[in-house]
């Protein structure tokens, strides 16, 4: 039949074009997951004066903020007041440059980042934030817990579906395919989960602390990404899937057609 070929062409190229883009909308989301896990800017806080504020603590603000026996009460007050930012790793406030007791507000502001260790992304969180005697906060402490480790989960799943892609490429073969669909479609709920445990641990959070009147907070762009990242890998998990399986019915189409 003349037609057979053209039409296993044009097969061909269909396959081919998702493939493509479900490769790309990976990468995209992969490079998105892997910014915002590197940034500081999953919420912000925005306070109407900060250089005042910390004039008025002096030095004393800083000195909590980077002690490693600060507590969640601590450095949440310190972000509040000094314009502060929170990541997945690090926790950053803005101060002024060299500032002391006896010099007045500085309007050359320097932004200063703190580390959380591998220890602190697993500590407790208390019901009453800084009171170790209010007992555990179970909700807080899982919700901390799960989104520090959510977004490797994630990265780790896209990644070995792209092993499982390459080996596919090299067999030149769309069923395995299927799997690396469904790997990237478990990442994705892996992303989502982590901004819902992202949102819900700070609304928990501001339910112990609340904000002062005069500081404003925000979700911040590294939050943003990995909102978009979401949807991305459930596309390209859906176009994986789809051309793997299509393929499988075509091929077994024309060969029932060929016996025939």
């Amino acid at each position: 039949c003349p037609s057979l070929p053209t039409k296993g062409a044009m097969m061909d190229n269909r396959f081919a074009t998702a493939l493509v883009i479900a490769c790309v909308l990976s990468l995209i989301s992969t490079i998105y997951m892997a910014a915002s896990i590197g940034t500081d800017f999953w919420y912000e806080y925005h306070t109407l004066s900060p250089a005042e504020n910390v004039s008025e603590a002096g030095r004393i603000i800083w000195e909590e903020f980077v002690s490693k026996d600060a507590d969640e009460k601590t450095y949440t007050d310190a972000l509040f007041r000094c314009n502060g930012t929170v990541g997945l790793w690090r926790r950053c406030i803005t101060v002024p440059k060299n500032s002391h007791w006896y010099s007045p507000p500085e309007t050359d502001m320097t932004t200063n980042c703190i580390s959380f260790s591998l220890s602190d992304q697993f500590v407790e969180k208390y019901v009453e934030p800084g009171n170790h005697n209010s007992g555990t906060d179970f909700n807080r402490t899982y919700l901390w817990r799960l989104q520090f480790l959510l977004p490797f989960v994630s990265i780790g799943l896209m990644c070995f579906g792209a092993l499982i892609g390459l080996c596919a490429c090299a067999c030149r073969s769309l069923y395995p395919a299927i799997a690396t669909g469904v790997l990237h479609f478990l990442a994705g709920l892996c992303t989502l989960g982590l901004v819902g445990c992202y949102v819900a641990g700070i609304e928990l959070l501001h339910k112990k602390l609340p904000p002062p009147e005069d500081v404003r907070g925000e979700f911040g762009w590294s939050f943003c990404l990995a909102c978009v990242s979401a949807p991305l890998q459930f596309m390209a998990a859906a176009l994986f899937i789809w051309a793997a399986r299509t393929n499988r019915k075509e091929f077994t189409l024309l060969k029932a057609y060929r016996v025939a």
